[in-house]
């Protein structure tokens, strides 16, 4: 089920975005704070962050700041209105920017879209030639089975659901290893060996002093 982090001081803001996306079949956790929603993503993994600007703690724009390195897409949902704001949020690296009143229509339809460009919005992930099924734990390239051991399949999932995003080291490890990065020679392994087997030696591309990413325009 998709996790959602929804990050909003009002509650019965929050209350209505948690209701709404619930019925539509997402799982929600709800922060009052940026620095609950900080402690939340030490300790959980979402799918995709909806923040108020204004908050206490944290606010969104540094909270944004630190979504992003986890590869998490980010919707603002703001009274912040102005043409300046929506730019700042958007140049900051937001996914999209909704402006408080909102119709509950409107907010689904962009979440649906947030998470379908992200590669995170169904069970089937896609990529160049590969297609991965996560509930079936089946990897198919061109239409062909790919073995892969379950750890090369947990780190190529990874990358496709964040595909674009920067991931850093210690996050891919912790996401596919559950631990602390202790030998960077392990991932680096793993890494070459999926690009090995998918002929994807162009495709995943090393980012200096982060991490990994998985190219996101096609051929």
């Amino acid at each position: 089920m998709t996790q959602v982090l929804i990050v909003e001081d009002e509650r019965p803001i929050a209350r209505l975005i948690e209701m709404s996306l619930s019925r539509s079949g997402y799982a929600c956790t709800v922060a009052d704070d940026g620095l609950k929603a900080a402690d939340l993503l030490e300790d959980r993994q979402f799918d995709l962050a909806l923040l108020d600007i204004m908050l206490p703690g944290l606010d969104g724009l540094e909270l944004l700041d630190y979504l992003k390195p986890l590869g998490v897409p980010v919707i603002f949902i703001t009274a912040k209105a102005s043409v300046r704001d929506r730019v700042e949020g958007l140049r900051r690296g937001a996914d999209d920017y909704l402006v408080k009143p909102f119709e509950i229509e409107e907010l689904l339809a962009r979440v649906e879209t947030v998470l379908r460009r992200a590669g995170k919005g169904g069970h089937l992930l896609r990529a160049f030639d590969v297609v991965l099924d996560a509930p079936g734990h089946l990897v198919t390239q061109n239409g062909a089975p790919v073995e892969l051991t379950p750890r090369e399949f947990d780190l190529l999932e990874q990358l496709m659901r964040n595909r674009g995003a920067a991931l850093y080291r210690d996050v891919l490890y912790e996401r596919v290893w559950g631990g602390e990065l202790t030998d960077t020679r392990t991932l680096d392994l793993h890494i070459q060996r999926l690009r090995k087997k998918l002929h994807w030696g162009d495709k995943i591309e090393t980012v200096y002093r982060i991490g990994y990413r998985l190219r996101k325009d096609e051929p």
